[in-house]
């Protein structure tokens, strides 16, 4: 398995991108890696410097799954412990929610890329109900933060105006006429914050609504019933027990090629910026850069320390594209007043703005430098 300091001037496999279906690909899954993992430290005996390549596949993947499973059962005692009102337990709850949708995400990342070396029907099975876990939990989450983003650059973009420029007669009118754009556009952003909180708050409490049933059905129990389980054992496919740890680098590699691909098939830096077509692809490379790093975690014992900036990169990306997306549903409400559609289409094309800078951040710090400029 390559490390991400190594260059290579050998184009990537285009082995297409599957379509994962894990709780690392589910749509509404908002939590930036960087903030939410970085205190993470993996289970397993390759987390205590042991090297992967002389230990067995049941060494190396078992205690992995193991540790995460472990990690999900302790964030849902702690959810059932601190699951009381805002102002007493909400904050931790919210927290050990956190934590139970990390769990989540590693233990189905780890159980479609390491798929082989499974019982596939099981695997596939609880990678199914945790993406449908993964997703329910997020998506209160994603609406409040959305909320807090968009009102926080509708104040940024409607804040006071600029004082008029001394000094030469131009720079006295691009002055003047940015006061009068701030002006127009502070005339609707108070009725548009307005609206983006009625939308998003009304959307936010349904999620949380949705959640609370979620972690009260029968569904959700199979699902704790399913970890709980696995931290006790893996079922492992036939035949994997006693088998080198090359039965993990293979898949791995293959992870790490279709990331690479995927990077390389993205759009140009100079390629036509406000178009939306190419999101989906960032959002491919988003979720294979998860599902890379998760492979790293079980094959090196580590998370790739060189991978954390590009991935939260991709992070912002995803928020700014969500972001304006509900700009633009928001402008497309019936009867609005004209500067209320203004305002909010100002706002799109901020957070739209903010969706290049995420991209060029991402090549800025992405550390396969050649996979960008693959012909």
């Amino acid at each position: 398995m390559r490390r991400p300091d190594q260059q290579t001037t050998t184009r990537p496999t285009t082995d297409p991108a599957p379509g994962t279906g894990t709780g690392a690909d589910a749509p509404a899954d908002t939590a930036p890696d960087g903030a939410e993992e970085q205190d993470h430290r993996p289970a397993g005996p390759a987390a205590e410097g042991h090297p992967a390549g002389d230990l067995t596949t049941e060494a190396v993947l078992a205690p992995y799954l193991r540790g995460q499973a472990a990690d999900f059962l302790r964030s849902l005692r702690l959810h059932h412990e601190h699951s009381a009102p805002a102002e007493s337990g909400g904050h931790d709850a919210a927290a050990a929610t956190r934590a139970l949708r990390r769990a989540a995400r590693r233990i189905s990342g780890s159980l479609h890329t390491f798929r082989a070396a499974l019982d596939p029907h099981w695997a596939d099975q609880l990678r199914s109900e945790l993406a449908w876990l993964s997703g329910v939990l997020a998506r209160e989450h994603a609406y409040a933060g959305r909320l807090t983003r968009l009102v926080e650059a509708l104040h940024q973009l409607s804040g006071p105006a600029l004082p008029t420029a001394r000094g030469a007669r131009a720079a006295g009118e691009a002055a003047a006429s940015d006061a009068q754009g701030r002006a127009a556009l502070g005339v609707g952003a108070a009725r548009a914050g307005a609206l983006l909180e009625r939308r998003l708050t009304l959307a936010r409490t349904r999620s949380h609504s949705a959640a609370l049933q979620a972690l009260g059905s029968s569904r959700f129990h199979a699902v704790a019933d399913a970890v709980a389980l696995l931290a006790s054992d893996v079922p492992l496919a036939p035949g994997t027990t006693g088998r080198t740890a090359e039965a993990l680098l293979e898949p791995a590699e293959r992870a790490e090629q279709r990331l690479l691909a995927a990077v390389a098939a993205l759009p140009p830096a100079d390629s036509e910026p406000y178009n939306e077509a190419q999101d989906a692809a960032w959002h491919q490379a988003r979720l294979l850069l998860r599902l890379h790093r998760y492979a790293h975690e079980v094959v090196l014992g580590a998370a790739a320390p060189s991978l954390a900036s590009c991935g939260h990169a991709l992070d912002l990306h995803r928020d700014a594209v969500e972001a304006a997306a509900a700009a633009a549903a928001a402008a497309r409400t019936p009867r609005i007043a004209p500067a209320t559609a203004y305002a909010l289409g100002v706002l799109h094309a901020d957070q739209r703005h903010e969706v290049e800078a995420a991209r060029a951040v991402f090549r800025e710090t992405w550390p396969y430098a050649t996979a960008l400029t693959a012909p």
